[in-house]
């Protein structure tokens, strides 16, 4: 009995470990709460048109981002368990794979909403200027998904490799450290209205770029390190 409850020990190097992925994961599950209340104090400050029209399209976006993250979750099992078994090909194609499907449901969605921005707009029976509005946002912020596909799949890829900080930082990029301030800044300008809706995509274009940069260092050192990729190279 005593030397089976010596099992029941924790394991400060698997508890950090654990913690070293998980806790990055929970905040990340809060940070986009805290990004549309940001936004809705922003885009209040200069209209409340400004603010329903967010909280529409943030339930239309929902359906394609929904799609890309259950894309997401899929891959990083799949990079992970080959990770362990320190299967280089079948990492790299995981990451390959994941970020192509990714890219094209993103992809599809943009196309989506560019073409039947009006008819989703006009289900929700909004006065002229306001659907005018909602419109415009709509086409502007789903350029971003161009860029929201590879984000999303390679933070799905660090979390795969143990990478939780690095996701970390995307997410804060994505959604807080790039895309407030600059929305706050863009809404000052006279025409704020019509352009505060740049903050998105361009939020995503940076946090893309931080993003692949990241992912060259965890492929040299996650990656490239592995004994089987060693052995074969």
């Amino acid at each position: 009995m005593l030397n089976g409850l010596n099992y029941l020990k924790l394991d400060k190097k698997i508890v950090k470990e654990i913690y070293s992925i998980g806790l990055p994961a929970i905040i990340m599950q809060a940070l986009m709460s805290f990004m549309t209340y940001g936004i809705n104090i922003i885009f209040g400050a200069v209209s409340m048109a400004a603010v329903t029209v967010y909280g529409i399209f943030y339930k239309i976006q929902q359906f394609i981002f929904f799609a890309a993250f259950g894309l997401r979750d899929a891959i990083t099992p799949i990079v992970a368990f080959n990770y362990g078994l320190e299967d280089h090909k079948r990492v790299k194609d995981g990451i390959k794979y994941g970020i192509l499907y990714t890219s094209i449901i993103m992809i599809v969605g943009t196309l989506g909403l560019q073409i039947f921005a009006q008819p989703l707009v006009s289900l929700f029976g909004l006065s002229d200027e306001t659907a005018r509005l909602c419109i415009l946002a709509i086409r502007i912020i789903s350029v971003g998904f161009l860029f929201a596909g590879w984000n999303i799949a390679i933070q799905g890829v660090f979390q795969a490799l143990g990478c939780g900080v690095s996701s970390l930082v995307i997410s804060l990029l994505r959604l807080c450290v790039v895309v407030l301030p600059l929305a706050w800044l863009l809404s000052k300008f006279s025409n704020g209205i019509n352009i505060m809706w740049l903050s998105f995509p361009i939020a995503e274009a940076i946090a893309l770029v931080v993003a692949v940069v990241l992912m060259i260092k965890a492929n040299r050192s996650k990656i490239m390190t592995m004994k089987k990729y060693s052995e074969s190279a």
